[in-house]
């Protein structure tokens, strides 16, 4: 029996003024470090830890001291243990070893950070019919699991159901605890109706395990509809002073409608919890994964809006629910025993000993025998009932007798599920395939007849086979336009999501450059898919090459994919050879790759030849040099006569010098 979880971690470790629990730094087997207590219940503590083994933190339930005492209820824990252990499923939590370090009985889990379906029951109750047969799905889906590996639960309650939040996209994960525990207590504590103890939390105990301790599938089926009544209403369906009360109730009355309490509720969603809880087992779904089909069809009819069925009703009300029936149930308590059970503890065994003691009551006063009839009236009389008993037998066979139930064969390997047809019967058939997320590959993931319906002995039941759980890949988008892209993905059954544009030199503007997910990736269907389209090369911003290198501009127009070009060489008197003097389009402009960019670069000032004036008279030098250009300076010789005749020149006659350079003639 899981203990009580609260909905926080941090509220589960207690105040700091809390006194210390004696188990807290323990090390079990030499392997679990027990770090704090988040839960108590009645049979067992939980506390957090780690595994210094694997260093990984788990959950370790350890059974209160007394339990552990019994050897013969040690080897029945760790057997049913084993059997959990066993058992794979995503909704199940994972019991990963078990151990008895001197005396403490205990079990390493999976460890669940959340709630339990207890706190959601508090915070939401009453809740939609959707709402509740969404949190119960995977609660079937996981007995439906232990119910094919012969594995009952027996203490199928809210606080058993655990629910993890996952912090990457926002969902759920809904997780049973607890399979086997119970038994292994109820096996070392032997219950009847009027002694032992009653195993498993009283509100949600099937009607036999009250009567004669006997459980089967069914009883988790029972529970399972308490719960989904409770997830309906916010309450439970019986109450009393003491918990034998309760059981009594769970005997002798039908649990209501929940529509009694939550007026609206479909009648098809009433009629499914009054098959999952009928008193008579036989009335009840087989097993959870009957049970799970029988929510799907709901699920279905509350999807699509409907407000009534009469079919889906008629075929989910238990059959046979009639006074007769419910008259001629066995009932374990007569009246004076009731007394005795609604009786104060301490006289409850003084009265119980007195009615096994007191001999039966003399029967009530009258006349012992009826009259004489007649022998014709006696003849008339068994013929009359021999003959409705004819008609009564022939309506049955048409009606009845020549069907056979359905067997609940979901979730079975096709050749498991054709000896189980063959062995009511039947014949199996194999119908079209059918996704699934819950029903491994080549597992029957539903029939025709449903589980549970009737079929005429020897008759076809049709089997529809799980593809598995239905996925499909990315399709390689890359060089697609962003239509070609959407059709590829509505193809692949997948959706579109939304288009981001990036610059790429080397993708065409307009096609689909990645997506999101990646080609490959393995997605749900439906699920939408995101694409980067290009938007062509980035623009360039121009950059200013005037007074600087030509052959620098041209590569740095060249890395950014321009076209530069040089047009034309000018002389300059400003401007060193080989830099640039202008450029079209200017610098600051924003370009795009391919653009062309054309460059004038300069080739020095222009140079011109000095004519030799040496010897003439410094008029006619001077003239002739001013006429090419040059500007003219003139300077006595050391020692002059004063003829003004050229004696030299700087620079000399022969020389090439820029256009308008100074020349020096000395006189003499």
């Amino acid at each position: 029996m899981t203990p009580d979880r609260r909905s926080e971690r941090h509220a589960q470790k207690g105040a700091a003024d809390a006194p210390v629990d004696p188990m807290t730094g323990r090390v079990l087997d030499g392997r679990y470090r027990i770090g704090p207590r988040i839960a108590r219940g009645g049979m067992a503590s939980v506390y957090e830890a780690t595994d210094m083994r694997l260093d990984r933190t788990v959950a370790v339930k350890v059974m209160h001291p007394g339990l552990g005492d019994d050897e013969e209820f040690a080897a029945r824990f760790v057997r049913e243990a084993r059997a959990a252990a066993r058992l794979s499923h995503p909704n199940v939590v994972a019991v990963y070893d078990q151990g008895d370090d001197h005396g403490t009985v205990f079990l390493a889990m999976e460890l669940i950070d959340g709630i339990t379906l207890r706190d959601v029951i508090r915070k939401e109750a009453p809740m939609s019919p959707a709402r509740a047969l969404a949190l119960l799905e995977p609660v079937l889906s996981a007995l439906a699991a232990a119910h094919r590996a012969g594995l009952i639960h027996r203490d199928v309650k809210p606080e058993n159901v655990l629910i993890a939040s996952e912090s990457d996209s926002g969902a759920s994960r809904v997780k049973v605890a607890d399979f086997g525990l119970a038994r292994a207590v109820s096996a070392e504590t032997q219950h009847t109706a009027t002694g032992g103890v009653l195993i498993g939390t009283v509100s949600y105990l099937a009607p036999e395990l009250v009567v004669d301790g006997r459980a089967d599938a069914r009883a988790d089926v029972y529970a399972a509809g308490i719960v989904l009544f409770e997830l309906l209403t916010g309450v439970k369906p019986h109450d009393g002073e003491t918990p034998i009360q309760v059981a009594y109730k769970h005997v002798h009355e039908d649990v209501p409608p929940p529509s009694s309490l939550e007026p609206g509720i479909p009648a098809y969603v009433d009629a499914l919890v009054a098959r999952a809880t009928a008193r008579d087992r036989s009335l009840r779904p087989a097993d959870a994964g009957v049970l799970l089909h029988q929510v799907h069809r709901v699920t279905h009819a509350l999807a699509e809006g409907v407000a009534e069925d009469p079919d889906l009703t008629a075929d989910l009300t238990p059959l046979l629910m009639t006074a007769s029936h419910e008259d001629t149930a066995a009932d374990p308590f007569d009246s004076r025993e009731m007394a005795t059970l609604m009786a104060p503890s301490d006289l409850a065994e003084e009265r119980t000993t007195q009615l096994r003691t007191s001999p039966p009551p003399p029967p009530p006063p009258g006349r012992t025998s009826g009259p004489r009839r007649r022998r014709r009236g006696l003849l008339a009389t068994v013929l009359t009932v021999l003959l409705v008993a004819g008609l009564g037998v022939g309506a049955w066979w048409f009606l009845d007798g020549r069907y056979t139930s359905t067997p609940g064969v979901l979730g079975m390997t096709k050749a498991a599920a054709e000896h189980e047809l063959e062995d009511a019967g039947l014949t199996a058939g194999t119908g079209d395939p059918a996704y699934s997320e819950t029903v491994p590959a080549g597992h029957v993931v539903a029939t025709d007849p449903d589980p549970g319906a009737k079929v005429l002995d020897g008759g076809t039941v049709t089997l529809t086979l799980s593809l598995g759980k239905e996925r499909y890949d990315v399709p390689k988008l890359k060089g697609m336009t962003e239509d070609e892209a959407q059709d590829a993905l509505a193809g692949t059954h997948l959706a579109y999501g939304t288009s981001t544009g990036r610059w790429s030199g080397t993708v065409p503007e307009g096609q689909v450059i990645t997506s999101k997910p990646g080609a490959g990736t393995t997605l749900r269907p439906d699920t939408a898919v995101d694409l980067v389209v290009s938007k062509g090369p980035k623009p360039v911003t121009l950059k200013d090459w005037v007074g600087k290198d030509s052959d620098d501009a041209l590569a740095w127009l060249d890395s950014r994919g321009l076209d530069g070009k040089v047009t034309s060489s000018e002389y300059s008197d400003t401007v060193d050879d080989g830099d640039v003097i202008s450029m079209d389009p200017t610098g600051g402009t924003t370009l795009h790759r391919g653009d062309t960019v054309r460059l004038v670069v300069s080739k020095g000032p222009e140079l011109v030849d000095v004519p030799s004036v040496r010897g003439q008279g410094v008029d006619a030098a001077t003239q002739t040099l001013e006429g090419l250009g040059f500007h003219v300076v003139t300077r006595e010789a050391s020692g002059s006569l004063g003829l003004g005749f050229v004696w030299s020149q700087d620079p000399e006659g022969g020389a090439r010098v820029p256009k308008g350079s100074t020349i020096t003639l000395t006189l003499i």
